[in-house]
């Protein structure tokens, strides 16, 4: 039957992306760590699942960079360097700095809003995300500062009216955050080595003051890079 073929698709389409999103979550944990090798039957007997959506699951994480993909021995987590990550803030910088040039010039994504009512409601909510964030980097709550953080950026980019540059950022920001756990999942007292001025970014483009945010966003860039630096380095 067509209708029976067509919620088979979805639910499997359903479960490969629980699947990915859970291996996802396992990564940025550190509990599968960088260069860690599993196969597809192994992960599907894990789950309890049948390995047709593991695979599409393993496969999706791998083009997004988070997995490599073996031919003969099955999946590894990539391990990224600190080059890869200089790499990734300078990448995730430029996505940023292009949307502050839209706010600049008034971009498409804030047609038909002249009075910023829309825009003011999604800061509003987004400003509620980096409360949360903020709270968990000042505790050192790394797992949960993930969370709220990756929400923090995907609703903020949202704003600018681009899906795609909205993936792009998100997953550059994924990528960041599995090079930087594996150092920083080494300290036993994370506070006051992690970023906690999201609720001054979201002011500050509240205010239009995008020359604000670049400066907010830059102390930001340089924190990032020399705490993994140093920890690198250790």
């Amino acid at each position: 039957m067509p209708g029976s073929s067509g919620n088979g698709a979805v639910t499997r389409n359903t479960l490969r992306q629980q699947i990915a999103d859970a291996l996802r979550d396992e990564v940025l944990g550190g509990r599968l760590q960088p260069g860690q090798e599993f196969t597809v039957k192994e992960i599907a007997e894990q789950y309890g699942v049948s390995a047709t959506p593991v695979r599409e699951a393993l496969v999706d994480l791998a083009a997004q960079g988070l997995l490599e993909a073996d031919q003969h021995r099955g999946f590894r987590v990539h391990e990224y360097s600190v080059e890869d990550y200089r790499g990734i803030i300078e990448a995730r910088s430029l996505v940023i700095d292009g949307m502050f040039q839209a706010l600049d010039r008034g971009h498409k994504g804030f047609v038909n809003d002249p009075d910023g009512t829309r825009v003011l409601a999604v800061l509003t909510g987004v400003r509620r995300r980096g409360e949360e964030a903020q709270r968990a980097a000042t505790a050192g709550d790394l797992t949960v500062l993930i969370g709220y953080d990756l929400r923090f950026w995907r609703e903020l980019s949202s704003i600018f009216g681009n899906p795609y540059l909205a993936d792009f950022l998100h997953r550059l920001r994924v990528q960041s955050w599995v090079c930087a756990v594996q150092h920083l999942r080494r300290l036993t007292d994370l506070r006051g080595q992690l970023w906690a001025d999201h609720t001054e970014l979201v002011d500050a483009l509240v205010r239009r003051d995008t020359a604000a945010a670049r400066e907010i966003v830059g102390a930001y860039n340089a924190q990032s890079l020399a705490v993994i630096e140093r920890l690198a380095g250790e």
